[in-house]
């Protein structure tokens, strides 16, 4: 039986007429008490941002009803409100003062302490979560994981824009992370209990006041028992979180098989890694990216890797059609970036609002 996933996707509210993050007061509360049984909504960190997840899914099917059920009840109750929604990695224009915090204690306190990392926040993510069968089992997947983060960040590259330009990156979202304590690759684990010990030592000090302030790409949660993968951009569309998602439980899946548990010592060492994620962030799919083994292959190499690394998961969850047919897809219309890219060349930044809403509910 396919392992079951879930996917948590975070949107920019802007103001139609400036283009800006601006606030809605109530609207995740509000979407919050109207969600049907397949997705929840709740506030981020900003008043700007508001997030979504969907319940335990057993196919893509489901993670495509619940996602699109929660965007086009997003888009209404924005529009009603008289504001427009940016399912993008980063806010494109943004205020010269402080962002907004919500005003629960964690989310002020994440404020303060952050300063001005936190002030300009306006950054989006989509995140998956595929359920393991134990923290052993996901220390083994974490591990084996590691080298293939960059490419699942180039693929979901959404973000070239940032203060009203075109920052040359086709995720700046994955940039703006880095400067948040505890971010990057996830360190190399023994196993659970080593896990344990090291998390326990960044709590202990005084800049990681609780776990969800332990950004690696890719963690254990600490609520369900999953793996949760944090690296990729929010998508522009449904289809294409749906797609990270897929391929995200493959990669679980494949790498919780007792048969590739030798694989975690296989990666390049940790000063690679981390040089991938930049390079992924700088090129996205455009570019070459950091091969398993060290050295740069082009982009459609390293998914055609992927892709047969995965193979059998694939086959087994009945997603390799899709699969192939989303990779083909970017391949050729190009990521997020690209698609943003091609808007504001074509019409600036009224066509890239053009862009946000007519993705945020498409298939």
């Amino acid at each position: 039986m396919a392992l079951t996933f879930g996917i948590e996707e975070e949107f920019l509210l802007t103001d139609p007429r400036t283009g800006l993050p601006t606030q809605v007061p109530g609207l995740a509360q509000a979407l919050a008490s109207g969600a049907a049984d397949n997705f929840t909504s709740s506030a981020e960190l900003l008043d700007a941002q508001v997030e979504s997840s969907t319940r335990v899914c057993t196919d893509r099917h489901e993670a495509m009803e619940a996602l699109l059920g929660f965007r086009t009840g997003l888009a209404a109750a924005a529009a009603a409100a008289g504001a427009a929604v940016a399912a993008t990695g980063t806010a494109p224009l943004m205020p010269s003062t402080a962002a907004v915090f919500n005003d629960s204690e964690r989310y002020q306190s994440m404020g303060i302490l952050a300063g001005a990392v936190a002030n300009e926040q306006y950054v989006n993510g989509t995140h998956v979560h595929v359920g393991i069968d134990s923290r052993e089992s996901g220390v083994r997947v974490l591990n084996g994981l590691r080298p293939w983060l960059a490419l699942l960040g180039a693929l979901s590259a959404n973000s070239p824009y940032w203060r009203g330009g075109d920052t040359s990156f086709a995720s700046w979202r994955m940039v703006h992370y880095r400067r948040w304590s505890v971010q990057g690759c996830p360190p190399l684990f023994k196993d659970a209990e080593d896990y344990a010990r090291r998390l326990a030592g960044l709590l202990a000090t005084d800049v990681v006041p609780d776990a969800g302030h332990v950004g690696w790409a890719a963690r254990l949660s600490e609520h369900f028992p999953t793996v949760e993968v944090r690296i990729a951009d929010a998508q522009l569309q449904a289809r294409d979180s749906v797609l990270l998602a897929v391929l995200v439980r493959a990669l679980v899946a494949t790498l919780a098989s007792a048969a590739n548990e030798g694989d975690a010592a296989a990666v390049p060492d940790p000063e690679l890694l981390d040089v991938g994620l930049w390079q992924a962030a700088r090129f996205g799919l455009g570019g070459n990216l950091l091969a398993n083994h060290g050295g740069s292959i082009p982009a459609a190499d390293h998914l055609a890797a992927l892709l047969d690394y995965v193979s059998p998961a694939l086959d087994a969850s009945g997603d390799r059609d899709f699969a192939l047919a989303g990779i083909a897809r970017l391949l050729a219309a190009g990521t997020g970036a690209e698609r943003q890219r091609a808007a504001v060349h074509s019409g600036g930044f009224t066509a890239l609002a053009d862009l946000y809403a007519e993705t945020l509910t498409a298939e």
